[in-house]
C-alpha cells in the first residue's frame, strides 16, 4: 500500500477553513495533523473536532511539518509569515501556502526567501463550521492557485486533488480582481436576499424565504446555466410604468433597500444596452433616476 504523500501536516489556525483543511488532509498524512492558534480556547475545540494534535508553539509547525497551511484571516497573514520564516529549518523546503482569495504567492515572498516553496491555494467556496460536511463539499469545489514557482504550482495542484477538488491557476496580478468577483456573487447575493426578504416581511409576508426559495433557486441555475440570458422581468420587458410603481413602494414602505434596488436595476440596464436588448434604455434610466 502506497505511504501517503505528506510525512507531517502543519495548520496555522483555528478556524472553519483551518479546521476543513485538517480533516481533509488528514488521511494523507504519515503523522496526525498539527495545530497551531492564537486562541487556546479555540484551538483545544478545533483540535477535538478534527482529531489533530496542539502544537505548542509555532515553531514546531516550522520545524517538524513538511506541508504547511496558513489558515488565518486576511489581515493576520504577514505577521504570522514574519513569525514563522526566521524559523524555517535551512534545507528542510517545505511547502507553505495560504487560503486567502485576496492575496496571491507574493505575499509568501518572506517564506521563498528562506527555502519554502509557496503557493497560494483558495477554495472557491464558503466555509460555516461543519467539517465533515466541508470536507465533501470542496471535493466538489474550485481552487484558485497562484505558485511562486512551477514547482510550487505542481504541489498546490496536488494538494487540491488530495482534497478532490479541481484547480484552476490565477496569475498574481489578477488575484484581487478574482476575489472581487467571487465577494459580488457570494457575499452581496446574500445581502439581496435579505433586502428583499425584509421588504416582503413589510408586504405581509409571513414567511418570505420560503415564498422566495423556488424562485431565487431557478433564478440561479438558470443563470448559471445561461448567463445573463436568463434574465427575465420588467426590465427585459422595458416596463418603466412597473419598475416606477417598485420605486414608489420601496420609497413609502422599505427605504432601506430603494438605493440599493436602483443600482442593481441600473447595472441591469446597462447591460441590457450593451447587449444590444431592444429596449427604451432611455426611458428606465428616466425612472430609476
Amino acid at each position: 500500500m502506497e505511504s501517503p504523500p505528506v510525512q507531517q501536516l502543519g495548520i496555522i489556525g483555528a478556524g472553519r477553513a483551518a479546521q476543513a483543511l485538517a480533516l481533509g488532509l488528514a488521511g494523507h498524512s504519515v503523522e496526525p495533523p498539527l495545530m497551531w492558534g492564537r486562541s487556546l480556547e479555540k484551538l483545544g475545540a478545533a483540535s477535538a473536532a478534527t482529531g489533530s494534535e496542539v502544537a505548542v508553539s509555532i515553531h514546531r509547525i516550522a520545524v517538524d511539518c513538511d506541508v504547511i497551511a496558513i489558515a488565518v484571516s486576511d489581515d493576520a497573514i504577514a505577521a504570522v509569515i514574519d513569525e514563522l520564516a526566521p524559523m524555517l529549518t535551512a534545507g528542510s523546503a517545505p511547502f507553505v501556502f495560504h487560503v486567502s482569495g485576496r492575496s496571491g504567492a507574493a505575499i509568501l515572498e518572506p517564506l521563498r526567501s528562506h527555502g519554502a516553496l509557496t503557493a497560494a491555494i483558495h477554495p472557491a467556496m464558503t466555509f460555516t463550521g461543519h467539517p465533515e460536511r466541508e470536507v465533501a463539499r470542496m471535493a466538489e469545489a474550485r481552487f484558485a492557485i497562484t505558485g511562486s514557482s512551477d514547482q510550487a504550482t505542481a504541489k498546490a495542484q496536488h494538494i487540491v486533488a488530495m482534497l478532490g477538488g479541481t484547480a484552476v491557476e490565477i496569475g498574481e496580478a489578477q488575484r484581487t480582481l478574482y476575489h472581487a468577483a467571487l465577494c459580488h456573487a457570494s457575499n452581496h447575493l446574500v445581502t439581496l436576499l435579505a433586502g428583499a426578504s425584509n421588504a416582503l416581511t413589510r408586504a405581509g409576508v409571513a414567511d418570505p424565504e420560503a415564498l422566495i426559495a423556488p424562485l431565487v433557486r431557478a433564478a440561479l441555475e438558470n443563470s448559471l446555466d445561461r448567463g445573463f440570458d436568463a434574465l427575465s422581468g420588467p426590465l427585459l420587458r422595458g416596463d418603466a410604468q412597473t419598475v416606477a410603481s417598485h420605486i414608489s413602494a420601496l420609497a413609502a414602505d422599505c427605504p432601506e433597500l430603494l438605493p440599493a434596488y436602483r443600482a442593481m436595476a441600473l447595472a441591469t440596464v446597462d447591460e441590457l444596452e450593451r447587449a444590444g436588448a431592444p429596449v427604451d434604455v432611455a426611458a428606465l434610466h428616466n425612472v430609476l433616476g
